[in-house]
């Protein structure tokens, strides 16, 4: 390990998700373990331009690996995407004696420490928390286990009622731009269509379905909808599409929303978030710079941060074929 890094700064960025107070613990441990001071930064890259730093400790991080959010708070920053903004902020950085960072967030603070690192050199580490799990080069983002979990045990609240009352449910997850929260909740709540971003179903092919399952007896349904699906402007919209040309069914909406954020993180992600800081940590040490630490085959990898920001994760096949079989 290298001796010439002394202190190792840590924010959080973009939106929250369950793990990451877990990797923050994981990362100022790390630093205390090989004597290594740990800033905490809030407020992500707002916090940097303001100077909003606080050493931690061990003793600091007591008691958040079970916590939801981040201790460090978020927040976007529309001056940091200015020169003059990432200026000041390395300004600040170096007043302070920070000499790398570890950025945890999304495909978005990625980009600002990949930008941040081209400009002044500086040592940069992201370790990547989101719940929608599309981040290229590794297999689960920090929270993605968690929010699944919450997704299924909703969905499964929701089957108690559509059954006792013979109603459609369409249930919104999250997922702008991918699927991956539907098609593994959907599957992992039995429901009779998915409907992801990455596969344009078709209104006829999803009316076709619908049809299917009241004809071999189901008296309800649970259609499971990534918010990002091309298939209607709105779940509202399909809603009132289905309505109108299949009035034998009662359909009612729910959108799950930011509850999908909340919540205490899964053992998953919690070991997840341990090993990704410890391997942040000691990559930076051993003078690794503009990487993000992932998994793959259970294998704590390395990916450099403009493939991690620009590759495309590609949707399971062979989930799509299960659903498939399993919506018979």
């Amino acid at each position: 390990m290298s001796n010439t890094l002394k202190k190792i700064g840590v924010l959080t960025s973009g939106g929250d998700s369950p793990g990451m107070n877990a990797a923050i613990r994981s990362v100022v441990r790390t630093c205390a373990y090989h004597n290594i001071e740990c800033i905490g930064i809030y407020r992500g890259y707002e916090g940097m331009i303001d100077g909003d730093f606080k050493e931690l400790g061990p003793r600091s991080v007591n008691n958040i690996i079970n916590k939801g959010g981040t201790i460090l708070k978020s927040a976007r920053s529309k001056e940091f995407m200015t020169v003059e903004g990432r200026k000041k902020a390395h300004e600040n950085l170096v007043k302070a004696g920070i000499d790398s960072l570890v950025i945890i967030g999304g495909d978005g603070s990625f980009t600002g420490a990949e930008i941040f690192n081209s400009e002044f050199g500086f040592p940069v580490m992201g370790i990547p928390g989101t719940i929608d799990n599309d981040i290229f080069g590794t297999s689960h983002t920090l929270g993605y286990d968690t929010a699944l979990n919450t997704v299924i045990e909703v969905i499964d609240k929701i089957r108690d009622t559509a059954s006792s009352h013979n109603r459609l449910f369409f249930v919104e997850v999250m997922g702008r731009d991918a699927g991956h929260i539907a098609l593994n909740a959907g599957i992992g709540a039995g429901a009779e269509e998915i409907l992801i971003p990455e596969e344009n179903l078709g209104l006829d092919r999803l009316l076709e379905s619908l049809e299917k399952s009241k004809s071999s007896g189901k008296s309800s349904s649970i259609v499971v909808i990534a918010e990002g699906d091309k298939i209607g402007k709105s779940v509202f919209e399909l809603k009132d599409y289905v309505e109108a040309n299949l009035p034998e069914y009662d359909v009612r909406v729910s959108v799950l929303g930011h509850m999908q954020r909340g919540g205490s993180p899964s053992c998953f992600d919690r070991v997840l978030a341990s090993r990704l800081g410890v391997k942040a940590v000691e990559s930076l040490l051993e003078g690794k710079s503009n990487y993000m630490v992932g998994i793959l085959g259970d294998k704590v990898t390395l990916t450099p941060l403009e493939q991690a920001i620009k590759g495309h994760t590609e949707i399971d096949r062979e989930l799509l074929r299960v659903s498939d079989i399993m919506s018979t």
